[in-house]
């Protein structure tokens, strides 16, 4: 009897030593995704500001001049 209370004893330690590294564990890949979703929010936010400044570069281009380049981009020859 005495030696089944040892081993349920000793069970139930290493239940709670694991439970405490899985806790552990859990707060440091939160703060990963954290730190991820971070990132990738500010990259998505330089993308979009990136786009709008090419949008406003286009709009500066002469009209001729991107349509050389949208018909030399479809491989067709400019008239």
């Amino acid at each position: 009897m005495d030696a089944d209370l040892k081993r349920l004893e000793d069970k139930i330690g290493k239940l709670i030593s694991l439970c405490v590294i899985l806790r552990e564990e859990n707060v440091q890949l939160r703060d990963d995704l954290n730190q991820a979703q971070q990132s990738s929010n500010t990259l998505k936010s330089n993308m979009l500001l990136a786009s709008e400044k090419l949008e406003i570069l286009l709009e500066t281009i002469p009209g001729d001049i991107t349509a050389l380049s949208t018909e030399t981009s479809l491989g067709t020859e400019p008239l």
